[in-house]
């Protein structure tokens, strides 16, 4: 519980310590009843972070057995783009919902409207049968609107970053990348757990609206993100979630100044060091998406697993993935007690992830089963007909896999952390909304982008192209963050609008208000 505390910045530093800063008890900066608000409101924030990852993962190992059963022999690169929509929605309107909680001056009114958006969407995605013979492009329609719907995770990182304070702000940072983390891992776990449910009875005949409700293994995942939804919106209310932004008065008076505009004119982040993060950031984001896009159509097709088999066995390994993922995140914090940040997030996070790729290729003696001829539905094995290369490609190794999977879940894991707390240091302590927004956008542009792009490719050249390619993807991010691995800082203490310089005048700026209190009292 300590260590969840120390992560979420409720933890007091002792004074001068490296993060000190303005003690938010300080009256001039928030009542103890306005802290309390503060930080509720921060949780709601955690806990809609990872409600969207949820929202995009827990359909990402049922959308294609799902497609396949409502238009049986579609193509996969409907796949890509049923999957790829979510990410394109959310990349289109997340400069647009930031530009409305700029000018409306409140993050309420954009998350209320986009978690509506997201719970009627969920709806439309468990209601696809009623939309045949259509149902593919009305599945690409409802992914594309549950993408815009969670758009609002700039709003919300813009929100966290003014609600806290500058030593409070790596490890929120920490907590919303955990959250997100853990929302990507626990979606596949939850449409596993309706595996149960089975594929439901046979669809009636297009245009026949007699049974409009269907709850099976493919709807379940839909249902369960409209509850979720629903929650979220109702916390966001005026009832629970309260709008404290702290920053700006933090940096008003440790500068001294009288607006938010002449405390940060000195504050200049590095520009260099922040996009190379943001580029990596793509990739690393890439690599994830990549597995969990291809995972249950690469089993099917190299160990011959149905369609329940998949779901199921995929269920079973993600959740797996989530307790290593968690247990990754315990480790972070003993780990940089010993290591660099810069050094784990490169030879822990990208070397992990670079050599997933790698395992995934596959090695075994023999070709893949290939599925029979005649088969009507995806599963069973490897289809040559519409994929030549399962007749010439290796197959892939159970062991192979498994391997694999543990690299991405660890990697990925300690770099999306670590590269979001770097990120916070080097930009330094400024509101971070804008720069957020770009982070948020280059992972937006991945998911958009790679199931598109692999599935294409995975389709038409099996799994040796896709997986090397990702593989020399990640090893050259990796080259490039070796080459500013010496700007993956923050600028030194004392220098012109270095974070310590800021942090130092903050400290002595309440220790001042701290002995005029005293006195008056």
């Amino acid at each position: 519980m300590e260590w969840f505390k120390g992560l979420a910045g409720r933890v007091r530093r002792e004074p001068g310590s490296e993060e000190d800063g303005p003690d938010s008890s300080s009256p001039l900066l928030e009542t103890a009843q306005e802290q309390r608000e503060r930080w509720r409101s921060v949780y709601v924030i955690y806990f809609t972070m990872f409600q969207m990852s949820l929202g995009f993962s827990i359909v990402l190992t049922g959308v294609w057995p799902y497609l396949d059963k409502l238009e049986p022999g579609a193509r996969k690169e409907v796949l890509g783009l049923a999957v790829g929509a979510h990410p394109l929605g959310q990349l289109v309107f997340s400069p647009l919902l930031g530009l409305w909680a700029n000018r409306a001056g409140s993050a309420r009114a954009p998350l209320l409207a986009t978690l509506a958006l997201f719970v009627l969407a969920s709806v439309l995605y468990a209601e696809l049968h009623l939309t045949r013979p259509y149902a593919k492009y009305w599945m690409v329609f409802a992914r594309f609107l549950v993408g815009v719907s969670s758009a609002n995770i700039a709003v919300a990182r813009s929100y966290l970053s003014a609600a806290t304070l500058v030593g409070e702000r790596t490890r929120a940072v920490a907590v919303v990348s955990l959250a997100q983390v853990l929302g990507f891992v626990v979606g596949p776990a939850l449409q596993a757990a309706v595996a149960p449910l089975g594929p439901g009875q046979p669809y009636p005949p297009p245009g026949d609206f007699s049974s409009p409700l269907r709850l099976d293994m493919y709807t379940g995942a839909g249902w369960i993100n409209a509850a979720l939804g629903f929650i979220n919106l109702l916390l966001f209310l005026p009832w629970c979630f309260k709008e404290r932004k702290i920053a700006a008065r933090e940096a008003m008076i440790a500068q001294g100044t009288d607006n938010e505009k002449e405390a940060l004119k000195a504050l200049k982040p590095d520009l260099v060091s922040s996009w190379t993060l943001v580029a990596a950031f793509f990739v690393l984001v890439f690599n994830f998406v990549l597995l969990e896009t291809l995972a249950t159509v690469l089993t099917m097709d190299q160990f011959a697993w149905t369609k329940r088999q998949a779901l199921e066995y995929m269920g079973a390994l993600m959740s797996a993935g989530a307790v290593l993922a968690c247990i990754t995140f315990a480790l972070i914090g003993p780990l940089t007690r010993f290591f660099e940040e810069r050094a784990l997030l490169l030879w822990g996070g990208f070397l992990l992830t670079g050599l997933a790729s790698v395992l995934c290729i596959p090695w075994g003696p023999a070709p893949p089963p290939l599925a029979p001829a005649d088969a009507a539905e995806a599963g069973g094995g490897c289809p040559q007909a519409t994929q030549p290369w399962c007749a010439t490609s290796r197959g892939l190794t159970l062991p192979q896999f498994l391997a694999g999977y543990a690299c991405v879940s660890v990697g990925y894991s300690l770099g999306v952390t670590l590269i979001q707390t770097i990120f916070s240091k080097v930009l330094g302590p400024r509101p971070q909304g804008v720069w957020q927004g770009v982070l948020t956008g280059a992972g937006c542009l991945s998911r958009a982008l790679g199931p598109v792009f692999v599935a294409a490719v995975y389709a038409r050249h099996g799994p040796v192209a896709t997986f090397g390619s990702t593989a020399a993807l990640t090893l050259a991010a990796l080259a490039a963050l070796r080459a500013v691995y010496g700007r993956l800082r923050p600028a030194p203490l004392g220098a012109p609008g270095a974070p310590g310089a800021l942090e130092t005048r903050a400290a002595a700026a309440d220790h001042e208000l701290r002995v005029l209190t005293r006195d008056e009292t």
